[in-house]
């Protein structure tokens, strides 16, 4: 992994609130959160190069072991949200991921979390960080 001083891996995305991510009152309902949390690290990756199809092709699957979230405020539909991910570098057996859930602006916090995520191989073997994972990580730091 990248050492602790380099700068973390970050990136943002925009995401659009459909009708179908809420209630009846147009409040999003809280499962989609782990979902818009999925849109940012998955662009993240491929963001940084790779995607998540790339890093299964070569054997690796990146299950999510842990998952937290604060929800501070409320998206509605039809908000134009930014789903901001930052790889914790601090994991040597697998990845944590922050996320910050904002306004359209990036100014205000709708809510916050993280995932932890095991490694494993195609045999589904708990196996840690391949290198070229960890290179694309530390080059992107």
């Amino acid at each position: 992994m990248a050492p602790a001083s380099a700068t973390p891996p970050s990136h943002r995305v925009h995401y659009r609130v459909i009708y179908g991510d809420t209630d009846n009152m147009g409040v999003a309902y809280n499962a989609n959160y782990l979902r818009w949390f999925e849109i940012g690290r998955t662009e993240m990756f491929r963001h940084l190069g790779l995607t998540y199809r790339e890093i299964e092709e070569r054997g690796v699957m990146l299950p999510v072991a842990e998952v937290h979230c604060k929800f501070i405020r409320s998206a509605r539909y039809d908000d134009l949200i930014t789903i901001e991910t930052t790889l914790d570098t601090g994991m040597r057996s697998g990845f944590k991921f922050r996320y910050r859930i904002l306004d359209e602006a990036g100014a205000v916090e709708i809510a916050t979390g993280w995932t932890t995520h095991a490694c494993l191989n195609a045999e589904g073997k708990v196996v840690r960080p391949p290198r070229f994972l960890t290179e694309l990580i530390r080059a992107a730091g």
